[in-house]
């Protein structure tokens, strides 16, 4: 059991992380997993799953209060690019109103199934 003693109680590992991420946040700080959170809700409306176990996520660059997203999408003649750079900018300036949000469409490398996560890959009947 490992953990910081507080005023004669024992804080756990996962409520020290916690804290540290709510002070961050606190000071304006946003973090890659923060930004990852709030990513999980955006669904690609033809497949109905979200776009970071899709793999559509390439990176997440973090400067203070902007936030650069890199993604990807099926292929370069998706209908959908414009909905997809609006659902993440709405989603990321509804949860950190204060943040600067920008989103890149790129192409290099390109999708592949196997970009997506396991549980995604499971669901959508992919090996």
């Amino acid at each position: 059991m490992k953990g910081k003693k507080k005023a004669g109680k024992k804080i756990s590992k996962k409520a020290h992380v916690a804290k540290a991420k709510k002070t961050a946040r606190a000071k304006g700080m946003l973090t890659k997993e923060e930004v990852l959170k709030v990513l999980r809700n955006v669904i690609d409306p033809e497949i109905g799953l979200n776009i970071v176990d899709l793999g559509f996520i390439y990176g997440i660059d973090i400067k203070g209060n902007d936030v650069r997203v890199r993604m990807t999408l099926t292929n370069p003649s998706c209908p959908m690019h414009s909905m997809f750079v609006h659902e993440v900018e709405d989603a990321l300036k509804a949860t950190f109103d204060d943040a600067k949000v920008e989103v890149d469409i790129v192409f290099d490398p390109p999708w592949t199934p196997e970009r997506m996560s396991k549980d995604a890959r499971k669901k959508l009947g992919i090996k």
